[in-house]
């Protein structure tokens, strides 16, 4: 898997070390709309190549993926223009601006047979797939807690009238899209669609700063906090009648997971944790390499069926909330 980048930031940093940490996939170029800035980025990050123009890398035949970590707004535009070169896309959550997006992406992948697929990191680490297959253990389920809150080094400038992107509605910004995604993608991960969704929102310029989603299922309640103006403990909590499992950091992670079962729950509480790599982005990159090596066309549109839901979850949770993008009107 030979990749080119889009985007500067750090998140790009992060996929770039992870394609280190994996066999048969490898970084050789980046895209920047600005030489001085694109040519820094390349030499602090090693990677040969930089491009100023994005047709120009799409056209370069010794580039097979491209990896979309761009404003949120202009993932389609990019994903698609790179589907049409004959690439295969990686891209960042969240993977499109609307469901009306994703889908149109996702024909165009299946008419090209091309790989798609969503950069979205808890579905792919070991812990949390091991967690998947003991949810029994918990008994009859009752509610399911997640929290995400990480106070925005964007936020004292929203608050001072400027418009950074990440609460900008042009630019499909919001805690829901940026942060609370991420705990969607846990609750949805393990449990599948719900069938029913509410967002209560925090809400300043016609974005969510903050808010509250509501996943409810046939017999059981889940619940995703996401801030971007506030700190708190970050936690995924599954409990049933039967013990509970405690993610005691950000559901984007999954770093060590905790059980307690037993009579009244005096179970003792034991711990599992199997990732040894504490950048998570590397056991995403790891299963598209896989896939992809395995000429594994069923589990890549397995996966784009599971993100699809999650948009769909997603953008019901901003029409309940009154939230609306500038892609909402395309």
């Amino acid at each position: 898997m030979k990749i080119g980048t889009i985007g500067t930031g750090f998140i790009v940093s992060n996929f770039i070390n992870a394609s280190r940490s994996n066999e048969n996939c490898e970084v050789v170029a980046c895209y920047s709309r600005k030489a001085e800035t694109g040519e820094a980025f390349a030499a602090k990050n090693g990677v040969s190549k930089v491009y100023t123009d994005l047709d120009e890398m799409f056209s370069n035949d010794a580039i097979d993926t491209i990896y979309v970590a761009s404003p949120n707004s202009v993932h389609f535009e990019q994903s698609k223009r790179a589907l049409l070169a004959g690439k295969n896309v990686i891209c960042e959550k969240p993977f499109t601006s609307t469901t009306a997006e994703l889908k149109e992406l996702i024909e165009l992948a299946k008419e090209k047979h091309l790989y798609l697929f969503e950069a979205i990191i808890p579905i792919h680490l070991p812990n949390f797939k091991w967690l998947k297959t003991q949810l029994d253990r918990v008994g009859e389920l009752k509610i399911v807690q997640c929290n995400f809150s990480q106070y925005s080094s964007k936020y004292d400038a929203f608050k001072a009238g400027k418009n950074p992107n990440v609460f900008n509605p042009q630019f499909s910004g919001g805690a829901l899209m940026d942060i609370n995604m991420y705990n969607i993608h846990f609750v949805m991960g393990l449990f599948g669609k719900p069938e029913e969704v509410h967002y209560f929102a925090n809400k300043e310029e016609g974005i969510d700063t903050s808010g509250v989603v509501i996943l409810k299922y046939p017999h059981f309640i889940a619940t995703c906090v996401g801030c971007k103006d506030s700190k708190s403990k970050n936690l995924a909590q599954i409990q049933g009648n039967k013990g509970y499992f405690l993610v005691d950091q950000e559901p984007s992670r999954v770093v060590e997971v905790v059980s307690n079962f037993g009579s009244n729950f005096s179970g003792l509480a034991t711990t599992y944790g199997v990732q040894e790599n504490s950048n998570g982005m590397h056991y995403e990159l790891k299963d598209f390499v896989e896939i992809v090596e395995n000429n594994d066309y069923e589990t890549c549109l397995k996966l784009l069926d599971y993100s699809l839901e999650v948009m769909e979850v997603i953008e019901a949770c901003r029409k309940d909330a009154g939230i609306v993008f500038a892609a909402d009107n395309k």
